[in-house]
């Protein structure tokens, strides 16, 4: 039974890599920061080869503000992707999320795909497990397990409610996870970070879980990949294809998500996912209030064509955050989260 459980799970693994490279499973929401612009200064009275878009997080110092979001892990084609991945992350000095580690729960043979330390031992490296598990037999063992199975710095729970309706065998009982949340974080040697998979964390919600200790709010917004999409494709059942279209333009859009967290939720650390797909989008997140980013689409696009490719990417988002934070008059991290943005169209100084 165990081993029919981490086949189905791997086969699904590979299944929605295959679907991300291969269908249009786009989010019909829009990311929001297209509502939001910088005012040009055209006198930055800085130098551009001394911008510093370097920072800590976690007490690891990264290159940029950007950390490779949970992707894949566990499947046929995972440990290739993952490899790749750390690859870059360890040259340009990213952080970077492994997908959720239950297959190496379930199955310790399981576990090699995630271990990127061996290409990249000092990199900021985020566990990943679904929330949801708590409600179906996991607690603080697995948790302390995924963590240490990768030496990571920081554990994430992913919810995903939306994806979990659509999912063929979905776990949808999500009562009473906040509480067993709450456990975790007290019992939990390293942070956790909760983030969502696509559709966006409220500022209640954000609430919610810095009150049971969470140290982070990955927002995961809406803008960029839908889940309930790729299930939707992947079904067999017209009733589920029919639903999940019907899903498309649902969720937060991110930089709402970003933007109403640091107004009305104080004291906990922001990345903002989900449609950040450039240097202009990291900045604009940046002051909207956000500590770091994430991106997983673009990395996933590009190291699926060639690690040149993924290269390119990389440094193509490293000299578009330089070029903004050039042309708004900002030297380093900090000063971009003082900047002044402005709704596209209007007067309003944010």
């Amino acid at each position: 039974q165990a081993g029919t459980i981490v086949n189905g799970i791997v086969d699904r693994k590979d299944d929605h890599i295959k679907v991300f490279l291969e269908a249009d499973v786009r989010s019909a929401v829009d990311s929001g920061f297209s509502r939001y612009r910088f005012e040009h200064n055209a006198l930055p009275e800085i130098d551009f080869s001394k911008i510093d878009i370097s920072m800590k997080f976690f007490g690891r110092r990264i290159n940029m503000p950007l950390i490779i979001s949970s992707i894949t892990g566990g499947g046929h084609r995972s440990e290739k992707i993952n490899k790749g991945l750390a690859e870059i992350a360890h040259d340009f000095n990213l952080g970077i999320a492994v997908g959720s580690q239950r297959p190496a729960i379930e199955d310790r043979s399981r576990e090699t795909s995630f271990k990127i330390r061996n290409y990249a031992p000092n990199i900021l490296l985020f566990a990943n497990l679904g929330a949801v598990q708590l409600n179906y037999g996991y607690s603080l063992d697995e948790c302390r397990r995924a963590v240490e199975m990768i030496d990571a710095d920081a554990l994430i729970l992913h919810l995903n409610p939306l994806q979990e309706v659509f999912q063929p065998g979905g776990n949808t009982g999500f009562a009473g996870l906040l509480g067993k949340i709450e456990k975790i974080c007290a019992g939990l040697q390293a942070p956790v970070v909760v983030k969502e998979v696509g559709y966006g964390i409220s500022s209640p919600v954000a609430k919610k879980l810095l009150d049971v200790g969470v140290a982070v709010i990955d927002v995961a917004g809406a803008g960029n990949i839908s889940w309930g999409a790729i299930e939707g494709y992947r079904s067999n059942d017209i009733v589920v294809r029919n639903c999940s279209r019907t899903f498309s333009s649902w969720g937060n859009p991110t930089a709402e998500c970003v933007r109403s967290i640091a107004k009305n939720v104080k004291g906990i650390k922001i990345i903002a996912s989900g449609g950040v797909e450039t240097g202009v989008d990291v900045a604009k997140s940046i002051a909207l209030g956000a500590d770091i980013c994430g991106n997983a689409s673009g990395f996933l696009r590009h190291i699926a064509e060639s690690r040149a490719a993924c290269e390119n990417f990389v440094e193509s988002v490293m000299l578009e955050l330089k070029t903004a934070m050039f042309c708004i008059g900002c030297k380093n991290i900090q000063e971009l989260k003082s900047a002044k943005l402005r709704r596209a169209g209007d007067e309003l100084v944010l």
